[in-house]
């Protein structure tokens, strides 16, 4: 295959940052299959370009924003990989993949407007360069244009875009008011990431499944692969979260802890400061100085840099590979080949990012 143009170049960029280049096929099947990732990820690239092009230049400008910011498109290869199992990447599955990666991309406006984020993708957010409700609105009219492409997809499709919209606002809405009293607040937070991350992208992997018309047995286990994965991803984003200002992971250090967001790695702190004493005074650091208007910057990026190196983070990790591993075993229902090796090697390449 000839990589001759920007589009083609940056689809390998992205099936390779994802741990599918060449060198993870040996035989000449999985070299063809390795080509039909790459060819897949092209026609969905193109047409996520086209997707979100609007005749009002304002509406052009900030929803086409994130898109060229750039990406992982981890969703829409989860979608081509589960297809390899059926006809592979037809028509209505590159459809399908556009449609869950415009959704994916319209949630980034709203929780970017929620969390009060100043970064997403190494640049300023919609929300900090047009202001929250334009940020809102470009975030609706992507769901709007997600929602059109799933339509064509028929009555299946758009009861699963339904049901998955229906767990993405449940999650942003129990992460928003938090645990009740009766809630253990790790377990809610699990469940938050679940609904927030894991639903998507067990969307994008039933879909391939789907609209390859693959054995409908093999949905199942890469749904319970999808959410599973996408929660090992959201506890490996909770440690990137805690990251170095220079590290380059596109977001401004502490993020999610600013916005108020209790991540696994301050839950586990606050656990642990029940009865550490350390603990409980680097709980204490944090808590003091979240607050922008009433706490010190310098204190509380120090006390950021010390949790990114306590042991809760250590465990945060550990927890993240168990998901993974989970998200693995459940595979064992599907056929040997390279989707299952693929699959494998898209689960190792989640946890073991730094960005």
């Amino acid at each position: 295959m000839t990589w001759s143009t920007p589009l083609a170049r940056r689809s390998k960029t992205l099936s390779a940052s994802l741990g599918l280049g060449e060198k993870l096929f040996a035989s000449s099947e999985e070299r063809r299959f390795a080509d039909a990732i790459e060819t897949g990820l092209e026609a969905v690239e193109a047409g996520l370009l086209r997707e979100v092009t609007f005749a009002d230049d304002m509406a052009d400008v900030t929803s086409r924003y994130l898109l060229e910011a750039g990406g992982k498109r981890i969703r829409p290869v989860l979608t081509l990989l589960t297809a390899q199992l059926g006809e592979g990447a037809t028509p209505e599955v590159i459809t399908a993949a556009q449609a869950i990666e415009i959704t994916h991309l319209a949630s980034l406006y709203h929780d970017d407007v929620m969390d009060e984020a100043e970064l997403r993708r190494g640049v300023p957010t919609a929300q900090h360069k047009w202001g929250n409700s334009v940020a809102i609105l470009t975030g609706d009219l992507l769901f709007a244009r997600a929602s059109k492409l799933v339509a064509s997809l028929g009555e299946r499709a758009i009861k699963l875009q339904a049901d998955t919209f229906e767990r993405l606002c449940l999650g942003q809405l129990h992460e928003t008011l938090g645990p009740r009293a009766e809630d253990e607040p790790i377990e809610h937070y699990l469940q938050v990431l679940a609904d927030k991350t894991g639903s998507l992208i067990a969307a994008a992997a039933q879909m391939g499944v789907i609209f390859s018309h693959a054995d409908p047995a093999f949905a199942a286990p890469v749904v319970a692969f999808g959410e599973k994965i996408g929660v090992a991803f959201q506890l490996i984003d909770d440690v990137i979260d805690l990251a170095e200002p220079e590290a380059g992971t596109g977001k401004a250090q502490g993020t999610d802890l600013r916005s108020g967001v209790a991540t696994l790695p301050l839950l586990y702190l606050r656990r642990a400061a029940l009865t550490d004493a350390s603990a409980a005074d680097l709980l204490d650091r944090i808590e003091r100085n979240v607050d922008e208007t009433k706490g010190d910057e310098a204190e509380l990026a120090a006390a950021i840099a010390e949790l990114r190196t306590h042991p809760v983070t250590a465990e945060t990790l550990v927890e993240a590979r168990r998901w993974a591993d989970d998200a693995v075993a459940g595979l064992a229902l599907l056929p040997d080949g390279p989707v299952k090796k693929a699959l494998t090697k898209f689960a190792e390449a989640v946890v073991d990012r730094s960005k």
